[in-house]
């Protein structure tokens, strides 16, 4: 009989998802006496309120973004009004116990904040004693991450690790791994053959391509459009454009590219499930710092530009990319056009920056994520003596 691996993943972000299928796919691979379950935490423990609050919160991070930085910031530590959101944890518990016994895991594995609070308030009331580990999909240390239940942390860098250690998490307890990349990426891009690729997808084999993306949603800021466009009149490159899910966008961007930029050399695309071929087909990304994309491109030794990050844990993403030499960001809309026509225009700073993330290994991040999930269950079982609970299951 194969033990279970549940991985519970949320809808706030393609992030989350990502990293579970990630690894789902690598189970599949690596482990086949193993099987892995990923279910929607939302979906499963709120299924009336899970759309809307899908809707709710991608508008309200594209409406309101300072709201959502202000409100991160003053939830990063442990404050009142943490504790409140933390509250959440217990909404759906009765379904989580349902879950949990009707797959009977070995392990539950959280890429979402919320699934990885639930657990761990079910290990701390005593509900459960199943090993549970929380994979950070982000390079923060954000306190909606960390929870007295957890009997791991998988996380992307040393930076993270170190800021757990701050919250007085046990070393023995985080593993660096990198933040989990679909199997198409294990072989990063030592063994790419960029002509080839673009040949593949129809791309020219003797201009640069420079690819964009504005996240699983496409959003993608004015000054994005604007290097879209100005990209397409010097004939320099030809670019890839990926909008994801945001149809009005790759509309609205054909239309002007046809009106300023007739015989362009601009792909716009949808979303798209073969990205880890347009990143090896690529010379440079034009990016938000989203965990997923930014890890996904380190794998394939993609030089970044980042731009117009989130206020929040993309903030903490640009700030390990552009320490770690992977990434370069912009801070206007001028240096944007200014900063990708000039690397662009130089190979030997793009190569620098292919070593940097050579040394980084991200190709490898779902296999050592897998093996940290699996050793879970000889982690020591703590003893919750502070933790007095009840809830009603």
């Amino acid at each position: 009989m194969k033990e279970k691996i549940l991985i519970l993943s949320g809808p706030f972000g393609e992030g989350h998802k990502q990293a579970a299928q990630a690894l789902l796919e690598t189970c599949k691979l690596a482990k086949p006496n193993a099987e892995a379950v990923v279910v929607d935490f939302m979906e499963w423990t709120l299924p009336r309120l899970h759309g809307l609050s899908k809707t709710v919160f991608h508008q309200g991070v594209q409406k309101f973004p300072s709201l959502y930085g202000y409100l991160f910031k003053r939830t990063r530590k442990p404050s009142t009004l943490s504790s409140l959101t933390s509250r959440l944890r217990w909404y759906g518990l009765k379904r989580i116990v349902k879950l949990l016994d009707d797959v009977r895991p070995s392990v539950v594995v959280s890429t979402f904040p919320l699934a990885a609070a639930a657990m761990s308030a079910l290990k701390t009331a005593g509900l459960t004693d199943i090993p549970t580990v929380t994979v950070i999909t982000d390079h923060t240390d954000h306190s909606y991450w960390i929870h007295p239940g957890t009997d791991r942390y998988v996380v992307g860098s040393e930076k993270v690790r170190k800021g757990l250690g701050g919250w007085g998490v046990a070393d023995y307890r985080v593993t660096v791994t990198g933040i989990p990349v679909r199997p198409t990426f294990f072989t990063g891009a030592a063994n790419v053959d960029r002509s080839a690729l673009r040949a593949k997808l129809g791309l020219r084999t003797d201009k640069p391509v420079l690819l964009l993306m504005g996240g699983g949603y496409g959003m993608m800021s004015a000054g994005m459009i604007r290097l879209t466009v100005e990209a397409a009149k010097s004939k320099a490159m030809q670019v890839v454009v990926v909008c994801g899910h945001n149809e009005k966008l790759r509309h609205k961007l054909e239309e002007r590219l046809a009106l300023e930029a007739p015989g362009h050399d601009v792909r716009v695309t949808g979303f798209i499930r073969n990205m880890e071929e347009y990143m090896g087909a690529s010379d440079l990304i034009v990016t938000k710092p989203g965990g997923l994309t930014t890890a996904e491109a380190i794998a394939m030794r993609l030089p970044m530009v980042l731009y117009r990050p989130l206020p929040g844990q993309e903030e903490d993403n640009a700030e390990f990319l552009t320490g770690a030499g992977v990434a370069v960001r912009a801070e206007d809309d001028e240096e944007l056009t200014a900063l990708v026509f000039t690397l662009i225009a130089s190979p030997e700073t793009l190569q620098a920056m292919r070593l940097d993330a050579e040394r980084l290994h991200m190709e490898t991040s779902s296999l050592q994520a897998l093996e940290a999930i699996v050793s879970a269950r000889h982690i020591p079982v703590p003893r919750w003596e502070n933790a007095v609970v009840r809830v009603g299951v």
